[in-house]
């Protein structure tokens, strides 16, 4: 099944809550933007981005019928 940017933004919004996480999360999931385009704009190295999104990742599949 194929999620919507709004049923993806929710689904962010509703299990991530750190904002910084989230907001690496939409621009990751929703923008397409890069790890290292995520890195610049936030001022986090790219491996740190790439943690956290992985985790966010991980979190928001649980929560993902399958």
């Amino acid at each position: 099944m194929e999620y919507t940017n709004s049923q993806i933004r929710d689904l962010i919004a509703e299990h991530i809550h750190n904002s910084d996480d989230r907001k690496m999360l939409q621009l990751r999931l929703i923008d397409g933007m890069t790890f290292e385009a995520i890195g610049f704009e936030m001022g986090m190295t790219t491996k740190t981005v790439r943690l956290r999104i992985h985790k966010g990742e991980e979190i928001l599949f649980k929560h993902i019928p399958g």
